[in-house]
């Protein structure tokens, strides 16, 4: 199926390649075996790279796989005129995956990469709907919490809602959104959204050890004196496969739009999630304190009663409590819901042990029904 303009034309045939970016990532390798394995077009990879030998040695070596060294911080892609024109003529489908997921990250950083290289991107494909065949879509992966601090229900076609934001990270991924919603008649747009997403829900393996990670590192360790939280706070928590699986699907299939990849009414909350990790670790759950009391009372308080080394990684840690004491709730009404975490909490946690909490590295398991990139 391809879109010519805004009109679908049903033959395969007639499909040009398909450019992905992120292809290194957690979310972006996951996307690569499946477009490999499940659909028969060639994909060209963007990898941040000096040259093409070093960008095809950071991907594994398949007969439809193409990496191409470029940077998405810099003008033009680091592409020159006639790489950018070759891709352009040969591409229909445009992904971009990549981005800086660091909540630690200033404002201006998060732009350079999240808003800046978005802007490059849509520009290359903008430029591939002009020399190619037509551009069929250009699918972006965002995030849900382009919703930031909002307080309630958070639609598939909402975006500013007037809220603030917990990080940098947020906002420059809702400003690229904005950026991209103004480029929409010229683009086949497809933004997905997913939520805090975990490892794999059948083996657990993930290459990406944060958000609910290190809270969970720290509760094993008995590290956690006191948490900022919301018990009834929901927790929307999604498995890699489960966004992979969707971002292949939707970019081969569409339609347009928008498309909340998340738990939605199958979401947890932050009390569930505390008595499965006690369970887990068969520890007590540390005491719970409004987010505003914890601010300013017990953190001051707590801070001069920790070792150093406590200090220090409960500081690398409140990053992420904000997660904890959320109000928003995601809409699920254009894709089905992600399982409920409570399905495969275990595994997740069984390969976090196992891998040290991302302290050893695990080689990616074959995935059922996908051959490995190697075969």
């Amino acid at each position: 199926m391809r879109c010519l303009g805004r009109a679908l034309v049903r033959d395969d045939s007639l499909m040009g390649d398909l450019l992905l970016t992120g292809a290194t990532g957690f979310v972006g390798q996951e996307l690569l075996v499946r477009l490999l394995e499940r659909g028969d077009r060639h994909v060209h990879a963007l990898v941040r790279a000096e040259d093409d030998e070093a960008a095809a040695a950071r991907l594994p070596r398949h007969a439809r796989l193409s990496a191409w060294p470029a940077d998405i911080e810099r003008a033009g892609l680091g592409l020159d005129g006639r790489r950018a024109d070759a891709l352009a003529e040969r591409v229909s489908t445009v992904i971009h995956c990549a981005a800086s997921v660091s909540f630690s990250l200033g404002l201006d950083e998060s732009r350079r990469v999240n808003v800046d290289g978005t802007r490059r991107m849509a520009e290359l494909a903008e430029r591939c709907a002009r020399r190619g065949g037509g551009l069929e879509r250009f699918s972006y992966v965002s995030t849900a919490y382009v919703a930031g601090a909002h307080n309630g229900a958070f639609g598939e076609d909402d975006l500013d809602v007037g809220q603030d934001f917990r990080n940098p990270y947020e906002r420059s991924k809702f400003e690229a959104e904005r950026l991209l919603r103004e480029r929409a008649a010229a683009l086949p747009l497809q933004v997905l959204r997913p939520s805090i997403v975990v490892g794999d829900s059948r083996t657990g393996w993930t290459s990406s050890f944060n958000v609910l990670y290190p809270p969970l590192r720290a509760f094993a360790r008995g590290a956690v004196p006191a948490l900022p939280a919301r018990r009834r706070s929901p927790v929307d928590v999604v498995p890699v496969d489960y966004v992979a699986d969707a971002a292949d699907r939707l970019a081969r299939e569409g339609p347009d739009g928008t498309f909340h990849l998340v738990a939605g009414r199958n979401a947890t909350t932050v009390g569930r999630l505390m008595e499965l990790a006690s369970r887990r670790f068969q520890r007590p759950a540390p005491p719970v304190f409004p987010p505003r009391l914890y601010r300013r009372l017990v953190h001051p308080l707590l801070l001069p009663r920790l070792s150093r080394a406590r200090r220090d990684g409960l500081r690398r840690m409140e990053v992420y409590f904000p997660y904890f004491s959320m109000r928003v709730r995601f809409a699920d009404r254009r894709h089905p819901p992600a399982p409920p975490v409570e399905r495969y909490f275990e595994r997740v946690l069984d390969f976090a042990e196992h891998a040290r909490w991302g302290r050893r590295p695990v080689e990616r398991p074959p995935a059922a029904g996908v051959v490995p990139l190697s075969a």
